[in-house]
């Protein structure tokens, strides 16, 4: 028996290395959805179907063991059950465990295991719950995370613990802790599809393929993330934002680009909305909320100031050779950083506007990747500046050293990288394409 397997739909038995059938098993009246092997002697298979029955086969010369009688079953209906099997065969109900959740489809029960002493669910929408199979009294504990590839990254480093927030092309806002882990779900009473997202203090504002803009303001600190929503603020664009980012300083100032200009945003209300005569791909706001850097598809930067509600182009900075993807803006204002579809990224002095000069070291030459730049992201010190890319990997720059003693994170993300924060002067963690989030220790070289 040990050296044969089995597979379900039309169970059968087969031998593991020659495929040779072996026998097949009745007592299904519909397709079997699932089965388990007992590898172990006394062998055992207990299987399922669509026809809502749950069997347990054993033939001579094998004998059921008294002490592992137990079996772990999970259904649609949202409930885990442990049934204690009696040596005639039948099934008796021990315990039933509910699927923690809101009741929707995402929390129908789809997979389980049995573990030692722990029980473990897996549910539609992704969320693992592990239940304790000797104390029926102890809390259930429940990680999820993403199924879809994540689109924007968000480090908030308050109240005495680093949260990190990242979206998904699905909608889904996930918290997280470091040194925990998974913290809980933004639970939205829309499922629009997020295109990108910023985040300050207890604001998360979104935008999303509906052409609008909407405000969330909730406790993102509170753990119970899931029921921290208090209000929601929808604002209409007109187009579908291209990038938002958020002024540090002044949080309650957003920029929002769209394919064919800028909006800025105080809360939930717009102060100005400019059409622009160039095709948009980014924009970035400056800390003190004075500046505005919009990119364009011409591989040009176009810097306008802020005075009340109108936008007054001041310069166009032109050294890209492709359309610009990212603009980012450094913690202290001194400097800003600009990625191209071209693989090029270029660190910029705010005053001057010229490429960014420190210790005689031009930050000029920062041709590393090879392929388009999607994300960019500076250390909280502003001494580093990382940069994340289709071809799957994530590089690091000091300011004051050459671009030749940049880190490189090779295969940071399967698919491509497409969200960067910085968690402080040495971790740093990535999204992307693979629904990961990953945290980077960068030591030093």
């Amino acid at each position: 028996m040990s050296d044969r397997c089995f597979g379900c739909g039309i169970l059968f038995l087969c031998r593991w290395d020659s495929g040779t059938n072996v026998g097949e098993f009745d007592g299904h009246s519909r397709r079997v959805l699932s089965c388990a092997f007992k590898p172990t002697r006394p062998f055992r298979i207990v299987t399922c179907g669509e026809d809502f029955l749950v069997n347990f086969y054993e033939g001579p010369p094998f004998k059921f063991k008294l002490s592992q009688r137990f079996v772990l079953t999970v259904s649609a209906d949202k409930t885990a059950k442990v049934w204690d099997i009696m040596e005639d065969g039948c099934g008796k109900l021990r315990r039933t465990l509910a699927s923690p959740g809101s009741g929707g489809v995402d929390d129908m029960l789809v997979s389980c295991l049995w573990q030692n002493d722990h029980l473990v669910t897996v549910s539609l929408g992704g969320t693992m719950t592990i239940f304790s199979a000797s104390d029926p009294n102890k809390s259930p504990v429940s990680f999820s995370g993403h199924m879809k590839s994540i689109t924007s990254l968000v480090c908030l480093l308050q109240s005495g613990q680093n949260v990190i927030l990242s979206s998904s092309y699905d909608g889904i806002i996930t918290r997280w802790i470091q040194g925990i882990g998974y913290a809980g779900k933004l639970v939205r009473k829309d499922s629009t599809q997020i295109k990108c997202f910023a985040a300050a203090e207890e604001e998360i504002i979104t935008s999303g393929f509906d052409n609008k803009v909407s405000v969330l303001i909730g406790m993102l600190f509170h753990f119970s993330f899931e029921i921290g929503l208090s209000s929601r603020y929808p604002v209409d664009v007109g187009s579908q934002p291209m990038g938002l980012t958020v002024a540090a300083q002044t949080p309650e100032l957003a920029i929002v680009s769209t394919d064919s200009g800028v909006v800025l945003l105080q809360g939930p209300k717009v102060v100005s909305q400019i059409k622009l005569g160039y095709a948009v791909t980014t924009s970035a706001i400056s800390p003190d909320g004075n500046e505005v850097i919009v990119g364009g598809q011409d591989g040009k930067l176009h810097i306008y100031s802020v005075n009340g509600d109108t936008l007054t182009e001041e310069a166009v900075l032109e050294k890209h050779r492709g359309t610009i993807t990212a603009i980012c803006y450094s913690p202290d204002a001194s400097m800003f950083t600009s990625a191209d579809a071209n693989r090029e990224a270029v660190v910029w002095d705010r005053i001057s506007r010229e490429v960014c000069l420190l210790n005689l070291v031009k930050l000029k030459n920062m041709l590393y990747h090879t392929a388009r730049i999607n994300c960019l992201a500076w250390s909280p010190d502003s001494h580093l500046i990382a940069t994340g890319s289709l071809d799957t990997s994530v590089i690091v720059y000091e300011v004051d050293k050459p671009a030749s003693s940049r880190i490189t994170i090779k295969g940071a993300h399967l698919g491509g990288v497409y969200g960067l924060a910085f968690i402080d002067q040495n971790s740093l963690v990535s999204a992307g394409e693979d629904a990961c989030v990953r945290v980077w220790k960068l030591l030093p070289q």
